[in-house]
């Protein structure tokens, strides 16, 4: 198990590696860089960098995870990326239908493939589907969730780059927030946190403020009117509790 620091999610399972950038969100990918990094390294799980791979072999890792854990699909990667076959996206569908025990949160930036291949594909209620929608150019992500049959959906909007009025929230179960961190951050505007909350206290959807962000993460911390933000969405299941 690769246990995770991200609040929102215990653990992380990679079966594919690697990505391509697709929107201002990317720009700043910690995946990438954290990968290329190892580029070259002989015998080192990112020894190709950043290039899209699949990784069959730890398809089966979750099967051994007896503990109940919530699991982030795919940190390092992107299940829908186009250069991931359907078959091994069904693969991976599969091995998540076989463990009940954990709840798995898949993330997408091809919303649009998501919602292409959703009706072949099974959707246990331990399956959560989320879409990436950092700032208003992108909302079109979450018309395409909005037709995936998944017992939860989600927003990640983080990094978020503008505010994001008039969300489309019906049929959608949660949405995190989060300012982007690291050396060249962009700045997230204190209105634009309290507008996407504002608007999942009308829609009665729950809201996860993740972090301010900044080149400090760790001084400008999670706290949001004075006060931790880690609704999770309701379920029939037992579920993590956020950090």
């Amino acid at each position: 198990m690769h246990p995770s620091t991200i609040e929102w999610t215990e653990a992380t399972w990679n079966p594919i590696r690697g990505c391509v950038k697709v929107s201002p969100g990317c720009k700043h990918c910690y995946a990438e860089a954290f990968a290329e990094r190892f580029r070259g390294v002989p015998g080192h799980p990112y020894e190709q960098g950043f290039d899209v791979r699949l990784v069959p072999h730890k398809l089966s890792d979750p099967l051994r995870w007896t503990r109940p854990t919530t699991i982030f699909v795919n940190s390092m990667s992107d299940l829908f990326h186009t250069d991931v076959p359907r078959e091994f996206v069904r693969r991976v569908f599969d091995v998540m239908v076989r463990c009940p025990q954990h709840t798995f949160q898949v993330l997408t930036k091809r919303s649009r493939r998501a919602h292409e291949e959703s009706s072949d594909l099974p959707w246990p209620e331990n399956v959560w589907m989320g879409v990436s929608v950092e700032d208003q150019h992108v909302t079109h992500r979450i018309t395409d969730l909005q037709s995936v049959p998944a017992a939860v959906r989600f927003l990640s909007c983080e990094p978020l780059l503008g505010p994001l009025d008039d969300l489309p929230l019906e049929g959608i179960h949660w949405v995190i927030v989060g300012g982007e961190s690291g050396p060249h951050a962009r700045p997230m505007k204190t209105e634009w946190v309290e507008g996407i909350l504002k608007q999942c206290q009308e829609a009665h959807v729950a809201f996860f403020f993740k972090q301010w962000g900044g080149v400090r993460k760790h001084v400008t911390g999670r706290l949001l009117h004075g006060r931790y933000y880690d609704e999770m969405p309701p379920t029939k299941r037992g579920l993590f509790t956020a950090r």
